[in-house]
């Protein structure tokens, strides 16, 4: 796992319990598991087409003239 080891992972979880305390790790690890479910649904959605109709040229010298 991208060379890291239990060890290491035990002391960046350590490391982080300090820094946040116990009350916001919920918190966080719902964030970021909503954050990667909302970006893997982004991803495999089909691009959205813009179907908003485009001023037409003929108004538009019309409204000049």
């Amino acid at each position: 796992m991208f060379g890291i080891g239990t060890q290491e992972i035990l002391v960046i979880l350590v490391i982080v319990l300090v820094v946040f305390g116990a009350k916001r790790l919920p918190e966080i690890g719902g964030g970021l598991g909503r954050a990667i479910r909302n970006f893997r649904q982004a991803a495999s959605e089909p691009d959205e087409i813009d179907v908003t109709p485009k001023a037409k040229k003929i108004e538009d010298d019309d409204a000049k003239a």
